[in-house]
């Protein structure tokens, strides 16, 4: 019997029928928050788990070492307008990343702080994009964890706010059009025009003019197509072309248009005296494959998957777009999956590919010859490639790993070989006595799953005075497996913290990712998500097999999609962890459409509404295969209650179902946390989750903190 109390937690004799199939959802009542029942059993659960995590050892010593290594902070890929360069730092003390202007003289100045707007630090910068000269900058906040990002446009100069707030631009693009009088951007339709289950959809590109009530914006396109379209939009520097891309939900398909809006009606545009929307003009519709695309210097570049499942960058004539027109400029890689370009003078590119979890950089003709390959570059990730908007012989690459601090590196024509450092992360930390290794394990149908190991060196025991090998160690197996979403390395104070302790973690690269191109997101999603949970599995048993860990030494973490990978692995092989973190999960499969942005996701999961899909998802829906009098490992799920993405209903009925199943001795927590939601945080926030993550792991795995 479980020592734990845990809160009652009423079973209903709910059961659906669906397509001849019974299914049992005996806690429903937890999907509304403002049950009466739930809100009681809700607060039960915040005190128990409050009390557990507080008594739990070396919370101290553990935050500080977080306080320190977040302390490091980061620099952001700079924008670049003529001389300006627009970039993002956070310092060491700062619980945000401000955005700052660095003049052609050195001089900078901040000119959105999230802080300085809310000092309660629940207010997130989403995005931002300066003006095409730089005079103006729009950008976006969101409030309190929700993401509902509100649009904002700033006199540069004064620093005065000249335009917004401007609602419901969730995920909007910006594009601006010359002279800063004009953008273009994405804005879903009023509420009150809306079913209440489709409000979160029905989004639209249109055009803007700075100071106009925006009820008043030229829509440019998205009526009649999918609710869940996300739109991107982009305008050449000189104004004359529109590309627009539109994708439903999430899905590996992307529809393009482009416009010439020398030939289009619309306000503000010279000689032209009658307002509308422009002639938009297909590119790729209805073509199984992603495709964006914009135009620079009178070329249309094209970054495609299209007849090429690791990427490849095309570019056409913008006035003759037709698939028979595109020529390989970056063609496809055997063996790398292309990540990111960006582009310099005489049509040069310099890309970034991943290759086995790590990104290199190469740089190519535009005749599509390859030039040469960067030096300098370490077991890392480029996140984020820049170059002047005019052209140039210089690029900047933003650049992390799972030892450096985001930073930001230079790069030139002129010294192609090599990279310089263009700014460092402002603070500093030695985390010098870690080690990063790669390994390669084999999935159940033999495909080889690839996997860093952040930790000390391993020290050989001595066995009858000889050389042993190294003892097993407490572990934590983290892993995501879905959306195309590559997990390349990348600064973390909670890998850190651990490995410092003498703790393994590791990161899995699972099918379902984007580590090696659409083939690999393909392996892993619809009728072929079993394979994502499969190769954690592997890993997990290869990590035993090899002597890092024991099951009783090894847990597992995992946050959305990666909730979902955990939420699995633990209703599937409850023996081979001792402890699991499932952060903001999706674990009703069955009903996962109905809440946040679900309906988003089918294409990735499949849909209940389909009696083969349904299929799918039952064979692993973790909430649905909880069964009674299954000894399961210890579990906290952590959820925030602004989270707009995935309802925090999954964790809730999770929760209660494995505290009245569960045979053991090991806890069943529920975390939740109050204005705070599924994306950033600020860095007291991060902090305060990261101890009780890993005072929770440390307890059950038996690390020594501090």
């Amino acid at each position: 019997m479980t020592p734990y109390i845990y809160p009652a937690a009423d079973r209903l004799d709910i059961v659906d029928e669906l397509f001849g199939r019974h299914i049992a959802d005996p806690y429903r009542w937890l999907e509304d928050p403002a049950d009466p029942r739930t809100v009681a059993w809700t607060a039960a659960q915040d005190k128990l788990a409050a009390d557990h995590l507080a008594g739990l050892p070396g919370r101290d010593q553990l935050r500080g070492r977080l306080v320190e290594l977040l302390a490091a902070g980061s620099v952001g890929v700079p924008l670049w307008r003529g001389e300006r360069a627009y970039f993002t730092r956070r310092a060491p003390g700062q619980e945000h990343a401000v955005l700052v202007l660095r003049e052609p003289d050195g001089v900078e100045r901040v000119l959105v702080d999230p802080v300085a707007v809310d000092p309660t630090g629940t207010t997130t910068l989403d995005s931002w994009v300066p003006s095409v000269e730089g005079d103006r900058l729009a950008y976006q906040l969101s409030h309190g964890g929700d993401e509902e990002s509100l649009l904002y446009v700033l006199d540069v100069a004064t620093g005065e706010r000249v335009d917004g707030p401007i609602d419901r631009c969730r995920y909007s693009p910006i594009a601006w059009l010359p002279g800063g009088m004009e953008l273009y951007y994405v804005r879903r339709l009023a509420p009150e025009s809306l079913p209440p289950a489709e409000r979160q959809y029905h989004r639209r590109v249109w055009r803007h003019r700075v100071g106009a009530d925006p009820d008043t914006d030229v829509e440019v396109h998205g009526a009649g197509l999918e609710i869940t379209n996300y739109y991107t939009a982009a305008v050449s520097r000189d104004g004359r072309w529109l590309v627009v891309t539109a994708s439903a939900g999430t899905a590996p398909r992307t529809d393009v248009w482009i416009a010439d809006l020398a030939r289009a009606p619309g306000p503000g545009l010279p000689g032209l005296e009658t307002a509308g929307p422009p002639k938009l003009r297909e590119i790729q519709v209805g073509v199984d494959a992603r495709l964006y695309g914009w135009v620079r210097d009178g070329r249309l570049y094209l970054e495609t998957d299209r007849d090429a499942p690791r990427g490849r960058l095309c570019v056409a004539d913008p006035a003759a777009p037709e698939y028979a027109n595109w020529r390989d400029v970056v063609p496809e890689q055997a063996e790398a999956t292309l990540a990111d370009v960006t582009l310099l003078e005489d049509g040069v590119v310099l890309a970034a590919h991943t290759h086995d979890a790590s990104n290199r950089l190469t740089w190519w003709s535009p005749a599509g010859e390859k030039l040469g390959e960067v030096t300098g570059l370490g077991l890392g990730s480029v996140a984020g490639l820049t170059s002047r908007p005019e052209g140039g012989r210089e690029a900047w690459i933003g650049y992390t790993d799972y030892l450096t601090p985001p930073m930001v590196l230079g790069w030139s024509l002129d010294t192609p070989t090599a990279v310089r450092t263009w700014a460092a992360a402002p603070g500093s930390v030695d985390v010098s006595g870690l080690t990063v290794t790669e390994r390669h394990y084999p999935s159940r149908d033999g495909t080889p799953i690839h996997a860093f190991v952040i930790a000390k060196p391993a020290k050989p025991v001595r066995a009858g005075g000889a050389a042993g090998t190294p003892a097993p160690r407490p572990a934590i197996l983290y892993g995501y497996g879905g959306f195309n979403v590559p997990l390349t390395p990348a600064y973390s104070a909670n890998v850190l913290a651990w490995a410092e302790c003498g703790g393994a973690w590791v990161v899995a690269n699972l099918r379902g990712g984007g580590e090696h191109g659409e083939h690999w997101h393909r392996a892993g999603m619809r009728a072929a998500k079993q394979n994502v949970f499969d190769d954690f599995a592997a890993v997990a048993a290869g990590l035993v097999d090899d002597g890092s860990t024991t099951p009783g030494q090894l847990g597992i973490l995992g946050g959305s999609n990666g909730g979902l990978l955990v939420g699995a692995a633990l209703t599937q092989w409850p023996e081979r962890f001792a402890a699991v973190i499932c952060s903001a999960p999706l674990l009703d499969m069955v009903r996962y459409e109905r809440f946040g942005l679900g309906l988003s996701w089918n294409d990735e999961y499949g849909t209940a509404a389909d009696p083969t899909e349904l299929g799918w998802l039952l064979g692993y829906s973790p909430y649905h295969r909880v069964r009674d009098g299954v000894a399961y490992p210890a579990v906290m799920f952590t959820t925030f209650e602004s989270d707009t993405r995935v309802d925090p209903m999954h964790a809730r009925k999770m929760c209660a179902a494995l505290q009245h199943a569960t045979t053991s001795d090991r806890p069943v927590l529920l975390r939740r946390e109050t204005e705070v939601g599924h994306g950033a945080r600020a860095v007291s926030r991060t902090v305060g989750l990261s101890v009780d993550q890993l005072a929770f792991f440390a307890a059950r795995l038996g690390l020594r903190l501090g």
